[in-house]
């Protein structure tokens, strides 16, 4: 991949740390470390400092795991939200407006989700009116209703990127 040379050593470390403790071999590696430590308890006298190594060795390894998985799911989100952008983008008849809703505040995405699920309702209900009233073909009705949501759809999502517009502003 060209752009992994870019990438820092960090961004590189911690995507590779992240697969490899994500394969089974790793898992197996941690449960035979456990292993190791319970069968060594008895030589140890259960001692609390016998404890302390497990519980001090999982601790360290549990807090760095957080940063690294979370620097790897972060850089892939990123790179989704691209990927999404730019599909969004090159669809005709997508509306640009979907692009980047990632940065709405919760009230805008919950305002655009209870839209869409609006939007959605719409469609099954007419779907449902136009088959029970003898519709004669399932793929006249998607026909229908992709081009009767969509110009719908449209409209609605532009009132509420309007209106978020004008409240930001």
């Amino acid at each position: 991949m060209a752009g992994a040379s870019k990438q820092s050593a960090f961004a590189r470390a911690s995507r590779a740390i992240s697969q490899s403790m994500g394969h089974p071999v790793a898992f197996v590696a941690s449960v035979a470390v456990v292993l190791a430590w319970a069968l060594s308890g008895p030589l140890f006298h259960f001692s609390d400092t016998w404890q302390l190594v497990i519980n001090t060795g999982t601790t360290i390894v549990t807090f760095l795991m957080v940063f690294l998985i979370q620097n790897t799911q972060n850089r892939d989100a990123t790179a989704m939200h691209l990927k999404l952008d730019e599909l969004i983008r090159a669809t005709e008849g997508a509306r640009n407006a979907s692009i980047d809703m990632e940065e709405l505040s919760e009230a805008e995405l919950s305002a655009l989700r209870d839209r869409y699920m609006r939007l959605a309702s719409m469609a099954r209900e007419r779907a449902e009116r136009e088959l029970t009233t003898g519709a004669p073909d399932i793929e006249q009705v998607a026909e229908h209703l992709k081009k009767a949501n969509t110009a719908e759809a449209r409209a609605e999502t532009a009132a509420v990127v309007a209106h978020v517009t004008d409240d930001r502003g």
